[in-house]
């Protein structure tokens, strides 16, 4: 089985086309995809997390 595909803080932000600082504060609201923290510090976020909470956005637009 393959692993799920993890992106990079920075390459979700390019993708969805937002600032950190914005990303933090719809975070902070609880209206961000789902975070995985590492061991080492880093932030990933899962593909399927990412396209689940992009279809909430459009869906709700």
């Amino acid at each position: 089985m393959a692993r799920p595909q993890m992106l990079r803080l920075p390459e979700v932000l390019d993708e969805i086309g937002m600032s950190r600082a914005a990303f933090y504060r719809m975070r902070a609201r609880g209206q961000a995809p789902r975070l995985q923290k590492l061991p080492n510090g880093q932030i990933r976020v899962r593909r399927a997390d990412l396209d689940a909470w992009w279809e909430t956005c459009t869906s709700a637009a």
